[in-house]
């Protein structure tokens, strides 16, 4: 956990830095998904099919709360890559102090918030009555544990915008390990049910917040003093300017996606189930595409503080190329192998589970087959937001929003459940057209004004 785990991007091959920076991130959401598909696996087979359908009620709600912590925290992330490679420890010190302070108060204000919520929520969505109390009962857990995936989040984000991407791949790890074990304990041992896999989760979480903080406090020249936890007035606006947009962003796709849920759960509980089953497969669709994210905006980040902006150029045709020929490369096998991994979340009588695996299958098909268009969101979202824009990723994702609504409340309509599902990959679409526009009308602008200077 020294500084040699940190990389610097503003020099070296961007093909190789992006891979280098990436690989490290997309093993530790390997695990990370791991441990997410043995809970879902635990409580479908090890509980049933209702079950299975409570958690994935429940999942907009929890993604809602995740994407919001995860906005703040990338939000956090800009400026401590700006001042990373621009050198400017002094100053990335006091960032990282006040984006802690400030992340302890948005995990309690979120806590409370959501915690009220749940309930009207979930009856809002029209969740089963024979479901209801074990999907309250799983999210209420997991808003508890909110401050705990705070802390993991923004320390592990802290540690990416330096270029460390190992650190959070071991925390993953041992965090995978702990809650795998855990889920076998909570669920099977100790027949806890859905309880037992929320509460495992949120240990899992735990130890690998505390191993992100170790990593971070033994990085050179980083050690936090008192007074860099002093909120200063223009640095906590500075923070909130960049990470606010970031979390409405998400916030909102959730709040579309929990329309979806209202739309799914008009289908019935085995339509749920097999919904429920494909949705935790996206997070094995999503996580290279993640991964890169963080890579890009890491690069862009530390060049643009570093004002080598050249750089960029080459840095984007890179994640281009390599985002693209990933998302081919998971599409492939998610077409060969896909019906095996929706099996192993279904149980229940051979009617119940040809009836939700029929479901699963046709959702994964679609997002499969759609995945170049996720990437190519990705690329140019986080692209957007190393420069310091935040905005743009913010109206995308109201965008996305408006077609998935659209979309599933007039298309279900007309063609029944498939309307579900082409709503999911026209928003993707719609956000990655404004986002790539948008990126290559800054950037003209930008190569323009430097030419002007030249």
């Amino acid at each position: 956990m020294s500084k040699e785990k940190t990389i610097v991007m503003t020099k070296g091959n961007p093909y190789k830095l992006i891979l280098q920076f990436a690989l490290p991130l997309m093993l530790g959401n390997i695990f990370q998904q791991m441990y997410t598909l043995v809970d879902t696996m635990v409580v479908g087979k090890g509980v049933g099919v209702d079950a299975l359908a409570a958690v994935g009620a429940s999942d907009w709600l929890n993604w809602m709360s995740l994407g919001m912590l995860s906005g703040i925290a990338q939000g956090f992330s800009i400026p401590m890559a700006q001042e990373f490679g621009a050198g400017h420890k002094e100053k990335l010190r006091k960032t990282i102090g006040n984006a802690i302070v400030l992340s302890a108060v948005c995990a309690v204000v979120l806590v409370v918030v959501l915690q009220t919520a749940a309930l009207p929520v979930l009856k809002l969505l029209k969740t089963p009555e024979e479901i209801l109390p074990t999907a309250l009962l799983y999210i209420r857990i997991f808003f508890a544990g909110i401050p705990v995936s705070m802390a993991y989040n923004v320390l592990a984000a802290t540690l990416r915008a330096m270029g460390d991407g190992k650190s959070p791949l071991y925390a993953m790890v041992v965090a995978s390990i702990t809650n795998i074990v855990l889920d076998i304990v909570f669920v099977i041992v100790l027949p806890f049910g859905v309880a037992g896999a929320a509460a495992a989760t949120l240990i899992a979480q735990l130890v690998a917040a505390v191993y992100c903080y170790i990593a971070l406090s033994r990085i050179g020249g980083l050690k936090l003093q008192k007074e860099d936890f002093i909120p200063k007035t223009y640095r906590i606006v500075h923070l909130l300017k960049l990470s606010m947009p970031l979390a409405f962003q998400n916030c909102i796709i959730c709040i579309g996606g929990m329309i979806v849920q209202f739309v799914v759960n008009g289908f019935g509980v085995l339509f749920i189930a097999g919904y429920t089953a494909t949705n935790k497969l996206y997070g094995l669709l999503e996580m290279a595409a993640v991964s890169f994210g963080y890579a890009i905006s890491t690069y862009v980040g530390q060049n643009v503080g570093a004002e080598k902006f050249k750089r960029l150029r080459s840095g984007h045709i890179a994640s281009l190329v390599v985002s693209l020929a990933t998302s081919v490369v998971i599409t492939t096998v998610m077409l060969f192998f896909g019906k095996v991994f929706i099996g192993m979340f279904l149980s229940g009588t051979v009617e119940e589970v040809e009836m939700a695996g029929e479901v699963a299958w046709r959702y994964l098909l679609f997002m499969s087959l759609a995945l170049p268009a996720l990437y190519l969101l990705y690329v140019y979202r986080s692209a957007l937001q190393g420069m310091g824009n935040t905005l743009i990723p913010m109206l995308s994702g109201i965008l996305e929003f408006i077609m998935r609504t659209g979309m599933v409340l007039g298309l279900t309509r007309l063609i029944g459940s498939d309307g579900i599902f082409w709503a999911e990959i026209s928003a993707w679409i719609g956000a990655a057209v404004l986002l790539g526009i948008s990126y290559y009308v800054i950037m003209a602008k930008k190569y323009k004004k430097e030419e002007a200077t030249v």
